[in-house]
């Protein structure tokens, strides 16, 4: 057998049928293994683990198809949130008062933020929340979930889908394929958003990619073709001067966040490459910027027990609120059955092969960036 497919999850009106925690098999260099955890806050979250070659990814069906981590020839990719998670999202207090409930369940490698709203807070006149902090597709489980091993191509492929959907106010359907090959330390993914609805609707996608240690560490560095940049705050102002470049984790030290724009190639896709303290690892975020125009630098360098992290991550707003990114033209507006498609890939790097990486990225002659020392209006609203 070359090929085989395995149908993890099917829900619709007609059928409900899991058996997604009870699979492990094999086909050369390929396999999936899923599993039910038990304990604390991780207590019935569903853990699929895909492995090609020496690459092993780890997928969160019930967190939005999150992908919670990554190990690529031994070297872990994602980062040690406070939160012990993965997270069961019935302990995730999304309607909390304070609009940051999301962040009781932050622990992936690759966290959507989405649909409806992907950016900070809202809240109206009166002060009610309006929208919580990063959105609801994160903690929203997938109604169907298949994975297909294909020996020849070696590949594994994981297709699934989830709905955030309100009775009288919005239908949106979250499409993915997602791959990893057996020959390299890449997985790529494809993001369909569809309004499945019969009226016209609106939706925002930001996509926090999250890198911890070993990757990050003091003299880490961020190599991006970067066009147009500016602090997000005050408090990011001082970091200008050295946006893409890390410090050793600091006790107490608050979060520091850049907004930007990236060129991308001709082939129209954007590239961010982490490069780790000792160069010897690295690993590139690349997206469609047609889709994905926006990215934010998130850079939280404080002690290691709180969570020493950095997020690169492409969008179609900056994370403000998203009544301000409404005033300024930045949601996507879709007609009764339209979609939007988001592509993006994780790529690990090591020795030579970064140097070549880089080369790539920033061209023979690297881009002058246009570098703002203070926020820049329509960016961000103060």
């Amino acid at each position: 057998m070359s090929s085989q497919t395995l149908q993890l999850i099917t829900s619709h009106r007609g059928a409900s049928f899991s058996a997604a925690d009870r699979v492990d098999v094999g086909l050369g260099r390929l396999a999936v293994r899923t599993r039910r955890l038990s304990g604390g806050l991780r207590e019935g979250v569903l853990l699929v683990e895909l492995v090609a070659g020496d690459m092993r990814v780890f997928v969160l069906p019930d967190r939005g198809l999150g992908i919670w981590k990554a190990v690529a020839a031994g070297v872990e990719i994602g980062w040690q949130s406070p939160v012990h998670g993965p997270v069961n999202p019935r302990f995730v207090p999304l309607a909390e008062p304070s609009g940051l409930g999301w962040l009781d369940g932050f622990d992936e490698l690759v966290a959507r933020c989405g649909l409806v709203s992907n950016g900070a807070p809202d809240f109206d006149a009166s002060g009610r929340l309006v929208h919580g902090l990063h959105g609801r597709i994160a903690n929203l489980p997938a109604h169907h979930l298949d994975v297909t091993l294909d020996e020849v191509d070696g590949t594994i492929t994981l297709t699934g889908a989830v709905d955030e959907t309100r009775f009288l106010f919005h239908s949106l359907r979250m499409t993915t394929s997602l791959t990893l090959h057996a020959d390299r330390h890449r997985v790529s993914w494809t993001d369909s958003v569809k309004n499945i609805s019969d009226r016209p609707a609106t939706m925002q996608m930001l996509y926090h990619v999250n890198f911890g240690p070993p990757l990050l560490g003091p003299g880490s560095e961020l190599v991006a073709a970067v066009e147009e940049l500016a602090p997000r705050d005050a408090a990011a102002v001082p970091d200008v001067p050295t946006w893409n470049r890390y410090v050793a984790p600091q006790g107490g030290r608050g979060e520091q966040v850049h907004f930007a724009r990236l060129r991308s190639g001709a082939d129209g896709v954007a590239t961010a490459l982490l490069v780790g303290p000792d160069a010897r690892n690295a690993a590139s975020l690349s997206w469609t910027a047609d889709t994905l125009p926006q990215f934010t630098l998130w850079k939280n360098q404080g002690g290691l027990a709180d969570g020493y992290v950095t997020g690169l991550e492409p969008g179609t707003n900056f994370p403000n609120p998203r009544s301000f990114e409404e005033s300024q033209g930045r949601v996507v507006a879709l007609a009764p059955g339209q979609a939007v498609r988001f592509d993006l890939a994780i790529e690990h790097f090591a020795g030579g092969a970064i140097d070549a990486e880089r080369r790539r990225i920033t061209g023979p002659v690297p881009p002058v960036p246009r570098i703002h020392s203070q926020p820049k209006p329509g960016w961000s609203r103060s």
